[in-house]
């Protein structure tokens, strides 16, 4: 389970050290893919690979079920942590969600989200006002009646 948010910084290579809470599950391997709200998102390889067995379960005669396979897989990027714990985000992920030298990363519990700051005050902000409300779609199930 992924939980708590670290402001971190890129080196000049692209890398940051994964939070200590992070290694254990994501040390032996990663995958980052662009995410929705202009940040990343960090699955093990294992939950990545669930996820696109369902979206390969779905046909794909629907064009936004082609454009989505494509969409995730055009800039995802595997990788292993290096022996310092660091992880590279590759430019193109970078340039998608706004990275600079400072950054953002937070556990969303099942997976983790890289954020430019600035985005992710202004997301935090936007969403806090909601957030007492949310919780009334908990327990409906994935694309669900609301």
């Amino acid at each position: 389970m992924f939980l708590t948010t670290y402001p971190l910084k890129l080196d000049e290579k692209g890398r940051f050290f994964l939070p200590s809470k992070y290694r254990e599950e994501l040390g032996p391997g990663l995958v980052m893919v662009q995410g929705q709200e202009n940040c990343l998102y960090v699955f093990t390889v294992d939950d990545f690979k669930a996820r696109t067995n369902q979206l390969l379960a779905t046909s794909d005669t629907f064009e936004d079920v082609r454009a989505y396979r494509r969409m995730l897989g055009a800039d995802a990027s595997e990788s292993v942590p290096d022996k310092q714990s660091r992880v590279t985000v590759p430019q193109p992920l970078r340039d998608y969600a706004q990275l600079d030298r400072d950054i953002i990363v937070t556990g969303a519990i099942d997976h983790v989200e890289i954020w430019n700051p600035q985005l992710w005050e202004q997301y935090r902000a936007d969403q806090q006002p909601k957030y007492s409300n949310i919780d009334k779609h908990l327990g409906q199930p994935a694309g669900g009646a609301q």
